[in-house]
Parts: structure tokens; C-alpha cells; sequence
């Protein structure tokens, strides 16, 4: 039951996030794809690659919120466990990260400008609700692991591993 809320849950947040919004704003615009190839396409073919290495991204830790935490990414449904492992152990928000990633490779292959600026807005809104909302949470839920987790593992920027 947990696997099948995951994938429902992975269908709705992230697949509105990273597929229907921008879908939206690019067919709204009348933009489409490029006809001519030109060096922002060519650079679109590496934002492909990196639009999969971001849904790889956000998979892999819906798995793991899955296996580990034994809960969903849905805010009334979350981990029973803090997950620490995984991609988890280089950043803390690797899912949001993964997301972004996405997004910014959809901008890059459409020419979207439109799909860059909601994709910064987006991040910017992000990092408001895990500063207001996820972290003071997990304050709570965890206490002191969570502290000395916060302490070893960026928010954002990928690290080495603490030991």
C-alpha cells in the first residue's frame, strides 16, 4: 500500500512540478521545439541529460523515503524515519535539487525563458517552506539527531559524506 501512495503521490507533486506546470507555460506561449538546431540546443541535449540525472534524482528518494522512512513524500504522510542515507548523506534536500535540476534542463531544451523564471521562483518559494515549515519539523520530530545531522549535511550544495 506504502509503494502504491509513493507512486500516486510521485504522479501529483513532483509530475505537476516538473512536467505539467512547465508543459503549461511553454504551450501557453505558443513556444514549441526548436526547429533549427543552434548552440542552445546542442546545450539542450546535456539539459536532457540532466533533466534525467534530475528525475533519477527525485526516485531515488522517493524510494528511499519509501524504504528507509517508511512514509511519502506527501506532508500528511511523511517518514516514520529521518532518512540519512542515500543521496541524503551529500545534501539535505536532494529531491528538491533534483527537481530544480529538471526544470533548468526543460528550460535549456525549449528556450523558455518563462520555464527559467518559474523555475527560480520556484526554488526561491522552496527554500522558504524547508527554512519556515520542513526543518523546524524535523527540529521537533528528531531533536538532537536531526541537529547533529543538520550540522554535518548541507542544505543545498552537495558535500563529502560526514563520517
Amino acid at each position: 500500500m506504502l509503494a502504491l501512495r509513493s507512486l500516486l503521490y510521485t504522479i501529483v507533486i513532483p509530475g505537476t512540478v516538473t512536467v505539467l506546470v512547465p508543459y503549461l507555460i511553454v504551450s501557453g506561449n505558443g513556444e514549441r521545439s526548436p526547429q533549427q538546431w543552434g548552440l542552445l540546443q546542442v546545450l539542450g541535449l546535456a539539459a536532457m541529460a540532466a533533466m534525467a540525472l534530475g528525475a533519477t534524482v527525485l526516485l531515488r528518494c522517493i524510494w528511499e523515503f519509501m524504504v528507509t522512512g517508511r512514509g511519502t513524500l506527501l506532508p500528511v504522510d511523511l517518514p516514520i524515519q529521518l532518512v540519512v542515507r542515500g543521496l541524503y548523506r551529500y545534501v539535505r534536500n536532494p529531491m528538491y535539487l533534483g527537481a530544480f535540476i529538471l526544470l533548468l534542463g526543460e528550460a535549456a531544451l525549449f528556450e523558455s525563458f518563462p520555464v527559467l523564471l518559474y523555475a527560480v521562483a520556484w526554488l526561491m518559494i522552496i527554500n522558504l517552506i524547508v527554512l519556515l515549515c520542513e526543518e523546524p519539523v524535523l527540529h521537533r520530530r528528531f531533536g538532537d539527531f536531526y541537529e547533529r545531522y543538520a550540522a554535518a549535511v548541507r542544505r543545498w550544495v552537495p558535500t563529502r559524506p560526514a563520517r
